[in-house]
């Protein structure tokens, strides 16, 4: 199977769920225009996972996989906390908005949140293990767009309907989980 469909079907996958098809969800819900945000989202995912297989070769050289795994328990344990705290974004959102636009906020926004996220860490590693910048790098990126173009339409759409405090709570028990799954596969 080619590295294009592997890469974007293993990041279609593992972006159900993931913060930011949530971050997707409540950029959807404040701004009500889908449009600026998918596109601001595909500008995010380009720029993080092309950077992200830039250096997959030389990561895998530098790190070893034992380190990566304890990297990846503590990523999602600490997300399963994190995402509990109440977000700061709010208070601050009129600003952020009026200075960067909607484009301006998803692209800084996503490109953030992805940074260290679980499909940033599989493009880097797909990337070394195929050795196929272009091809995971747009699989990568069709995946993230598979994953969130729904919950932007969806978010849109079913804003007023969303409980963003219980979506919260699945969001961090489904980190826990995960986090709980890598410590199982790290060998504890």
């Amino acid at each position: 199977m080619s590295p294009f469909l592997i890469s974007t079907g293993v990041v279609a996958l593992a972006e159900i769920g993931d913060k930011t098809q949530l971050l997707s969800l409540v950029l959807a819900a404040r701004f009500k225009k889908p449009v600026p945000i998918i596109l601001g989202i595909l500008a995010a995912t380009l720029l993080n996972h092309a950077g992200a297989g830039a250096i997959g070769d030389w990561l895998t050289t530098v790190v070893s996989p034992t380190i990566l795994r304890w990297s990846i328990v503590i990523s999602f344990l600490a997300m399963a906390v994190w995402i509990l705290i109440p977000d700061k974004l709010d208070a601050e959102e009129g600003n952020a908005r009026r200075k960067l636009g909607v484009f301006g906020t998803t692209l800084v926004t996503f490109f953030m949140a992805e940074m260290g996220d679980k499909t940033q860490i599989a493009t880097v590693m797909l990337a070394a293990r195929f050795h196929e910048f272009f091809g995971v790098v747009a699989g990568t990126t069709l995946g993230m767009m598979l994953a969130n173009v729904p919950a932007v339409l969806l978010g849109h759409r079913f804003a007023h309907r969303m409980p963003t405090r219980a979506v919260h709570i699945a969001a961090a028990v489904i980190f826990a989980v995960l986090g709980v799954l890598a410590w199982r596969e790290a060998g504890m």
